[in-house]
């Protein structure tokens, strides 16, 4: 974020709104945290001769322009644009973009041509995709204690094909919603018939793996960022969202069981992966995270060598005796604490380079295991055994122990950076916590 080098002619208001309105679109379109969004159009609007200020809320971005050459001219512009999308590419160009704009060696016009450019991008290849979606999940398979080769290669082939439904949903028009939908029935399908029909004993993880490389971490992190900057309607509708799209995993994966006359085993003893494959299984996890993110190839090793590091530290502090959302809070804290400045340096969001590095951690699990004993609850009536509503809020609690764990973890290193130094945080100088009201 350097001062500008060469002044830039003059700007007319409807190129200046244009130029912030396409790039706050792609920013808060595809992950970037709303602090950094606001803070960018800031420090880009002044550069090219305006006060500029941004207001975000769920479905629309509104920008208000004030010439700040001693003219009164004002303008203020309004855009359709949702926080539902995840595309760390994007956002590294768009900010490579202002950063020239508010350097002097790129005019507004030939920023809004680049920056159409980069909307016009495409999304990581469906090959690219499929391959690493399943080996993620047989990645999560590992981690969780499943060592068999067949069972671990249904798995990949269950995640790999639900990553190809998603994409031919949204060749189709779907929304995200179909398309974890989709991909959690095909999940529970693909289980129910490996039982009925190859003899599979246990279809946990084989159900369960498929369905938690769906789930929206990067959203849940967003929200939780809005939250600490008290932008509460937001951080709501993030968390909304977030939670949606975790109650359609849950309800496609149980549909899917049920629809091939199974249903979910009740989970058993934990059992604990070696070190060594535990931590490479967790690179596998992230590599994977960051292909869905859509993240170059030279910018992976990072995220993985972060993400290793963290499951590391994760399953030190489990042998040490710490519990699930402690050993989650450790992990996280070390991952919020480098992600932070490498995020900034690289151009990348926040919340998606972190959540890649730490996707293994997720309670996927627990949220699953959850929805299936309300149900079995709802199934057995006011005479059912009180012992598996105890289940059920016993890995409620769990997973949002770990959800909460996960979000301070990460949340907490970025917070207290963009208060002390907040050019590591990718804020300017002297922001302090008044672009956080400011923003409101």
């Amino acid at each position: 974020m350097d001062a500008p080098t060469r002044a830039l002619p003059p700007v007319s208001l409807d190129d200046a709104g244009a130029l912030l309105g396409l790039a706050a679109q792609l920013l808060y379109g595809n992950g970037q945290t709303t602090r950094n969004v606001v803070e960018r159009v800031q420090q880009v609007g002044r550069a090219i001769g305006y006060s500029a200020a941004l207001f975000p809320s769920w479905g629309q971005l509104i920008i208000r322009l004030v010439g700040v050459d001693g003219t009164k001219a004002e303008k203020i512009i309004a855009f359709d644009s949702s926080p539902v999308g995840v595309d760390m590419n994007k956002v590294m160009k768009t900010v490579e973009v202002l950063d020239r704009v508010s350097t002097g060696r790129l005019d507004v016009r030939g920023a809004a041509a680049a920056l159409k450019e980069i909307a016009r991008l495409a999304p990581t290849s469906t090959l690219r995709f499929a391959v690493l979606a399943g080996a993620g999940a047989a990645a999560l398979g590992v981690i969780f204690g499943d060592a068999r080769p067949f069972s671990l290669a249904l798995i990949a082939l269950s995640a790999a094909a639900g990553a190809v439904l998603r994409r031919f949903i949204a060749t189709r028009g779907g929304a995200a919603l179909a398309q974890v939908l989709g991909a959690a029935l095909l999940a529970g399908l693909v289980a129910a018939g490996a039982v009925r029909f190859l003899g599979v004993a246990d279809e946990t993880l084989l159900a369960l793996c498929p369905c938690m490389v769906l789930m929206p971490g990067p959203h849940f992190l967003n929200a939780a960022l809005d939250f600490a900057h008290l932008r509460i309607a937001l951080g709501q509708a993030r968390f909304s969202y977030a939670a949606l799209l975790t109650l359609l995993i849950c309800v496609g994966l149980i549909a899917g069981l049920s629809l091939g006359r199974q249903s979910l085993p009740a989970p058993g003893p934990a059992t604990i992966t070696p070190l060594t494959f535990d931590v490479l299984a967790a690179g596998v996890a992230v590599a994977a995270y960051g292909t869905f993110f859509s993240m170059p190839w030279r910018a992976l090793p990072i995220p993985v060598g972060i993400g290793m590091l963290a499951h590391a530290s994760r399953w030190v502090a489990l042998d040490w005796g710490a519990n699930a959302p402690l050993g989650a809070l450790i992990a996280c804290l070390i991952v919020g604490t480098l992600v932070t400045p490498i995020a900034n340096r690289l151009h990348f969001p926040f919340a998606a380079f972190a959540f890649a590095s730490v996707v293994s951690l997720i309670p996927g699990a627990y949220l699953f295991h959850m929805a299936a004993e309300l149900l079995a609850v709802m199934d057995a009536g006011s005479g059912g055994d009180v012992q598996l509503l105890m289940a059920t809020f016993v890995d409620g609690a769990t997973a949002s122990a770990i959800l909460l764990a996960m979000a301070l973890g990460l949340s907490l290193p970025k917070l207290l950076m963009e208060s002390l130094v907040p050019t590591l945080a990718g804020l300017a100088k002297g922001t302090g916590n008044n672009v956080g009201r400011r923003e409101e």
